[in-house]
């Protein structure tokens, strides 16, 4: 039976936690502690380590799904939870003060597991603040010598969250008939 990896990533309350819980196929593991830093201005409890879930496929193959804690001083889970894995949905925030600075902080902060697998992003909350639009998203990739799909996503919403992974499959294997 095939095991496959595939890493969420992003900053405090951009929705990987919710993503990973609106596709999981069993309850989510989280490691969700109350905030003590400035994080409390966006939520009140942060992950410290890592979040799983997983998604078991029709055909036995078993899809796990890891979720980084979003604050740099966790920076050392993110080697440890990206060693193995397919690829990484970076889910960003578009109501905080500026998603293109964050958007380059972890692009460069997963440099090297990008260059060996693949990226998308998720844009979450947009329904909240549309400025900036996905077209800038673009342009500011190609800015970073980047052609990544980019798509606007309610992390609470199956569907959008299983678009995201479907994109990131086939772009792994444009031949990926996925069943997320």
């Amino acid at each position: 039976m095939a095991q496959h990896k595939i890493i969420f990533a992003g900053p405090v309350g951009a929705g990987k936690t919710t993503a990973i819980r609106s596709l999981s196929d069993i309850p989510i593991v989280t490691t969700d502690e109350d905030a003590t830093d400035m994080t409390t201005n966006r939520k009140p409890q942060t992950t410290v380590a890592m979040d799983y879930g997983l998604i078991k496929m029709d055909s036995g193959e078993r899809v796990h799904l890891y979720g980084t804690p979003g604050q740099e001083r966790f920076d050392f889970m993110w080697d440890i939870l990206t060693e193995g894995g397919l690829g990484l949905v970076l889910m960003l925030d578009n109501t905080r003060t500026n998603p293109f600075q964050d958007m380059s902080f972890y692009v460069n902060a997963f440099k090297d597991f990008i260059e060996e697998t693949q990226l998308v992003i998720g844009v979450t909350r947009m329904d909240e603040s549309r400025k900036p639009e996905l077209a800038e998203y673009s342009k500011h990739l190609a800015s970073l010598g980047m052609m990544v799909p980019v798509f606007e996503v309610d992390a609470r919403r199956k569907r959008d969250v299983s678009l995201l992974v479907q994109a990131l499959l086939f772009s792994i294997d444009p031949g990926v008939v996925s069943e997320a």
